[in-house]
């Protein structure tokens, strides 16, 4: 059984944890709070590009573009999405199981596919199990701007487009509420469902042509929509860390309660059997 002294010291090492845990679901707070505020801000620009590109793709001007084209799939490639932190709970690990599952039901070899990867985490989890990494980005701030990722989105729209992928997929954990993330797959490219998200379809006159501007407003499309699946993936990533860290300020509570239980009832017992030893000791001399 545990002394006194050791009790105490336990206690006191988990009431500092505890301090740490309720700090850190602070921050993930009102980081959560940032996050969703910058998701919401973005979702006006990207509604309407998808409305300009759906008009002219459903259109009946005849105006096409290699990104809305499907083609025989040779290589596919998958950018995901993870935090370059841990102590998110199952944050990052649900989203690799779901995605290993996938890739062995989808494929049957890795020269079938590659990730581009975001986040620390992910790219050791992925290279941990010799999964083919395009390439990879790290340390993302907490609020990302579009220049952050600007690279790494064209590398993947230029790889579509020179034909190295035949289909681009995004894979990222969608932000529902702060204890529920929804790992979510979304097919980036081509770009075939334009027209089926699109309730409303408003009447545009293009300079200098539509094909012209399918040019230039494509790759920002399919950029714009990879910049605001990372924005719902931070808002995901601070939700399940502050819902972690509120579960383990809960744990160390319970753990409080019973060291100090215990610690209670090895007082009792060691004050009694002082006063049982004076009595002996005084019956002794009688």
């Amino acid at each position: 059984m545990a002394s006194l002294r050791e009790i105490k010291n336990r206690i006191g090492s988990t009431k500092k944890t505890k301090q740490i845990t309720k700090a850190m679901e602070m921050v993930s707070a009102a980081k959560l709070n940032r996050a969703q505020t910058n998701a919401q801000a973005y979702e006006p620009y990207t509604k309407k590009i998808r409305e300009v590109v759906a008009g002219i793709a459903s259109g009946n001007s005849g105006a096409s573009h290699p990104m809305l084209e499907e083609r025989p799939v040779k290589k596919t490639a998958y950018i995901m999405m993870f935090s370059d932190r841990g102590l998110a709970g199952g944050y990052n690990a649900s989203l690799l199981r779901s995605f290993l599952d996938k890739i062995e039901e989808r494929h049957n070899s890795k020269e079938e596919y590659g990730v581009i990867v975001l986040g620390r985490i992910g790219r050791d989890l992925l290279k941990k199990r010799d999964i083919p990494v395009f390439d990879e980005i790290t340390g993302l701030p907490d609020e990302p701007s579009f220049q952050d990722i600007k690279n790494i989105t064209r590398l993947a729209v230029n790889m579509f487009a020179e034909e190295e992928i035949d289909e681009l997929y995004m894979w990222y954990n969608h932000f529902v509420s702060a204890i529920q993330q929804v790992v979510t797959e979304t097919k980036l490219l081509p770009l075939i469902d334009l027209s089926e998200d699109t309730e409303t379809t408003y009447s545009y006159e293009y300079e200098p042509s539509e094909d012209a501007i399918l040019e230039q407003l494509l790759p920002q499309y399919a950029e714009s929509l990879i910049y605001g699946a990372l924005l719902d993936a931070k808002a995901s990533e601070f939700g399940a860390r502050m819902t972690a860290m509120s579960s383990a300020s809960d744990n160390a509570d319970e753990i409080i309660d019973n060291l100090t239980l215990s610690y209670n009832r090895a007082r009792q017992a060691a004050v009694t059997q002082e006063i049982s030893e004076i009595v002996g000791g005084a019956a002794a001399l009688e």
